[in-house]
């Protein structure tokens, strides 16, 4: 068995901390915390999943309003002992090019764009996550068939889950967090066959 390097070992007992990620600069990029253990984004990215969020940060950006800004693979400090970080988000939160992480309160929009590697956290350990940390709107991307198709969730604030808001194909139109119109087949190449 080949040993683990020192930067893997978690510095106290009570394993890894939201703020150890700012101090771990041997470990692979889009490493994120979940319930206190580190999550490694080890398997390629597909291009599609690429080409989708840059096409998608692309759109976001040109419809935010002034008063928000459009972040990429930027990780978000539930509590103490989780910090994933999404695909996009939409923050009031100025920019700072300082900034590592992001304060939920600060987050109106999680976007996540589901790939092998990431589907049962995207779609379950992430849905939750946010939801209790009181993020108001989850996108979670599917690929169907080389097509995105986008989930929607709403947070109902009473129970403090996410409710679904619907499941977009061809094109989205939302008029939360902000007024969004994606023409959502043009944001991926269409396959080739």
């Amino acid at each position: 068995m080949t040993a683990l390097p020192d930067w893997m070992r978690p510095p106290r007992i009570e394993g890894w901390f939201a703020e150890d990620l700012d101090r771990l600069p041997e470990a692979p990029r889009h490493t994120e915390l979940i319930d206190g253990a580190l999550v490694f984004m080890m398997s390629p990215q597909r291009s599609w999943h690429g080409r989708l969020v840059t096409a998608l940060t692309t759109e976001l950006m040109a419809q935010v309003p002034a008063d928000l800004e459009v972040e990429r693979e930027m990780t978000i400090r539930l509590d103490a002992r989780n910090r994933p970080e999404p695909d996009l988000l939409v923050t009031t939160a100025p920019y700072d090019d300082d900034r590592t992480w992001f304060a939920p309160a600060d987050v109106l929009l999680v976007v996540e764009v589901v790939s092998p590697e990431s589907a049962h956290r995207d779609r379950t350990v992430k849905l939750r996550k946010y939801a209790e940390a009181g993020i108001p709107h989850y996108w979670c991307i599917e690929d169907e068939d080389g097509a995105p198709a986008v989930h929607v969730y709403e947070l109902d604030r009473p129970t403090g889950a996410y409710a679904p808001a619907g499941i977009f194909r061809g094109s989205l139109r939302r008029p939360v967090p902000f007024d969004i119109s994606l023409d959502l087949d043009s944001l991926t190449p269409r396959r080739n066959g």
